[in-house]
């Protein structure tokens, strides 16, 4: 329901668009942590299906050293902008070796669970063979519950995951065999 516009810049902002004006600082600023070469950056937010009572946001990024990382942050008491120390890493995915395919979008599905659209690593036709790999979390569509993230257990696994049970394969795993899915919709 809020009309503001929230722009994720691969930089490492996220400005806002109010009632046709731009604030003058964004509502985010992490550029100082983000990896910009290739097709990596600043590549997704979502907020959380109760951001009107608990006031978080997730972004998928990628840092310095290449890796994927998902981070919760909160809304500040100013709603124009997130409170920059509130941070909470949820998941942070080794990406070594190429500058392409980081996937880039996370969402939470209609089952309130959070989606994430890995990359398979990148390189010319997956070489490091991680789309089919069950045991890596790259080349997947992930589904975690986020919903009482705490430092010391981030989050948790869906009983409905495919692989919830482990058996040698990465329970966050909602579906493996993909290349780079930078974007995804439920329908």
């Amino acid at each position: 329901g809020d009309t503001r516009l929230y722009i994720v810049e691969p930089a490492g902002r996220t400005p806002i668009v109010a009632n046709g004006t731009t604030p003058t600082a964004p509502f985010l600023d992490i550029s100082s942590r983000v990896f910009t070469g290739g097709e990596g950056g600043l590549l997704s937010m979502a907020f959380d299906p109760q951001f009107a009572s608990n006031r978080y946001f997730y972004i998928y990024y990628t840092d310095p050293q290449q890796n994927i990382v998902i981070e919760r942050f909160s809304a500040g008491s100013n709603p124009n902008l997130a409170d920059p120390t509130s941070n909470l890493v949820i998941l942070r995915i080794p990406h070594p070796g190429f500058t392409n395919h980081f996937g880039g979008q996370l969402a939470f599905g209609p089952d309130g669970m959070l989606y994430l659209g890995t990359g398979d690593g990148g390189g010319a036709g997956d070489p490091n063979r991680n789309g089919q790999n069950l045991n890596s979390l790259l080349g997947k569509l992930l589904r975690v519950d986020v919903r009482n993230a705490t430092a010391a257990q981030p989050y948790a696994i869906p009983a409905g995951n495919p692989y919830a049970n482990g058996a040698g394969r990465r329970p966050e795993i909602w579906a493996a065999g993909l290349r780079n899915p930078w974007r995804f919709a439920f329908d």
